[in-house]
């Protein structure tokens, strides 16, 4: 069906031959994306924008995941808004529920609330070219008609299960960390438990001590270093409260630690290679002193590259392995049983729970957004990527995509923390919106040739990083896509890609009057 056809089914409302609005900007998704770009967009006098969100609350993330031990895994002095810091974190690495509280806060003190609609699963979004707008639809049929459409679904949002065969057979209790159910009681059950990534670091210390077994299933094991519990006294939130400048400057520290660490040495991988290995000996020796069993020690040593896989922090981890009702099992697992796990050595381990820590869909097809796209020539965003691979101009726009935006795109996120990403994919939002306000403008579309140039530049530079560079053919990470490609991370310094989002030419985009 042509999108003029299109159009006309579904009955646009029509003034003087053109279609009502019914507002300029539709934002999907209501996470830490969505209402980032919400209090950009307010904050620049453009606050005609909805948002549609599929649950029933803000959050995204932080509202989905709340598992037992779910804590931020960076410092939450950089994860958080540079414009709304809270003095009042209980700890450097602040629990989950302290997470959702803060969003909740930023929701209500920026005035989110009032622009969400809950409820609110969008199935598709349609860009009709005869009218220059874009058609939203919802999975209850709702359609909001919009002139910009803006992306901010994220990437942690489509639990994955393990492709295993007979787990829908399983009788016991089945669920995925990301959908944690509280009402079940895990007191003397006898726990499968897979995945050892950032998750099962933080839930399995949780769990050991009311499960009756413990046998915890490891594909990959991840590089985790120390972690220093480090709670925050009523005396240092005194400090971040009324001293000025105190806990900027402790912000500051933190991000050049975290990005350090966990993206530049990612990024420039050819040049501090030997950084990854000292910091390899680190967490090796880390292993070495909490376990005491040098066969399991050697099990969780990853046979990879640092960076190659998302590292970690933890000191709570590898001790579990020491308890006699806890077991590190890396032999694959052959296929479930109504009652029990059987790996290919033909070992059965009857258990009553199976916990899957098995992470996300990312970046596979239909993941990446996670609802339909159709741009100019009734072409779908995921079969354009599927045929070019994963792309956008600044991590933000495609060609073919008018007025279509992205908070989390191909190559954006270049910042140890997600909320370096949204700053700067909002400030690119924005200042292409008030550039065509400026040229009494609607229409906004990246040219072809910008596209080509930024990801040509963005190829230029994989050499360098741990993905090229380094030795990454065991880590099973999800940066890399099907293409062969790492399309997580934009391969530059994250200051520089601050800076290019504020002062990148407008020359990039055409701009027209439709």
């Amino acid at each position: 069906m042509s999108q003029a056809a299109l159009a006309h089914t579904l009955e646009l409302p029509q003034s003087r031959g053109k279609p009502l609005i019914d507002y300029e900007t539709v934002i999907v998704g209501s996470g830490l994306c969505g209402i980032g770009a919400g209090i950009r967009l307010i904050n620049e006098g453009l606050a005609d924008f909805v948002i549609l969100e599929k649950a029933d609350d803000v959050g995204g993330t932080w509202r989905d995941n709340t598992y037992p031990g779910l804590a931020v895994d960076i410092p939450s002095l950089s994860y958080s808004f540079s414009f709304e810091q809270n003095p009042n974190w209980s700890s450097l690495y602040a629990p989950g529920k302290e997470m959702k509280a803060y969003v909740d806060h930023c929701a209500q003190k920026y005035g989110i609330r009032p622009h969400m609609r809950y409820n609110a699963e969008v199935a598709s979004s349609i860009y009709d070219e005869e009218h220059n707008v874009w058609v939203t639809t919802t999975t209850s049929g709702d359609t909001y008609t919009s002139r910009y459409l803006v992306c901010a679904t994220g990437f942690l949002t489509l639990p994955k299960l393990p492709e295993i065969e007979g787990i829908d057979k399983f009788k016991g209790k089945v669920m995925h960390t990301g959908r944690w159910d509280h009402d079940y009681d895990l007191t003397d059950k006898r726990i499968g438990f897979i995945g050892t990534g950032a998750t099962g670091i933080q839930a399995v210390p949780e769990i050991v001590d009311q499960a009756k077994t413990l046998d915890v299933y490891q594909r990959t094991p991840i590089w985790l270093l120390p972690k220093k519990e480090m709670p925050f006294s009523p005396r240092l939130q005194k400090i971040f409260a009324k001293v000025p400048g105190a806990q900027w400057l402790a912000r500051q520290a933190t991000i050049f630690f975290t990005d350090i660490v966990m993206i530049n040495l990612l990024v420039f991988n050819k040049y501090f290679s030997f950084a990854g290995r000292k910091l390899e000996k680190i967490c090796i020796d880390h292993i070495r002193n909490q376990v005491d069993d040098p066969e399991t020690q050697e099990a969780l040593i990853p046979k990879y590259d640092f960076g190659c896989k998302r590292p970690s922090f933890t000191s709570r981890f590898y001790p579990v392995f020491n308890r006699d009702d806890t077991s590190l099992v890396t032999d694959p697992i052959d296929h479930i049983t109504e009652t029990a796990i059987v790996t290919k050595d033909g070992t059965e381990r009857e258990i009553d729970t199976l916990i899957c820590a098995t992470g996300f869909e990312v970046f596979q097809k239909g993941s990446v957004p996670t609802f339909k796209v159709v741009g100019r020539n009734s072409v779908d965003l995921s079969d354009f990527w599927e045929e070019n691979r994963y792309q956008a101009f600044k991590g933000s726009t495609v060609p073919g995509f008018p007025n279509f935006f992205m908070m989390f795109g191909p190559y954006s996120v270049c910042t140890a923390s997600w909320f370096g990403m949204v700053d700067t994919q909002s400030k690119h939002l924005v200042r292409c919106l008030k550039a065509a306000k400026k040229r009494r403008a609607n229409f906004i579309e990246v040219k072809k040739s910008s596209n080509d140039k930024d990801f040509q530049k963005v190829q230029s530079r994989t050499h360098l990083t741990i993905f090229r560079h380094g030795d990454c053919g065991k880590s099973n990470s999800y940066y890399f896509d099907r293409h062969g490609d790492s399309p997580t991370i934009r391969p530059t310094l994250g200051f520089i890609h601050w800076i290019n989002s504020r002062i990148f030419s407008m020359k990039h985009y055409n701009f027209d009057t439709k």
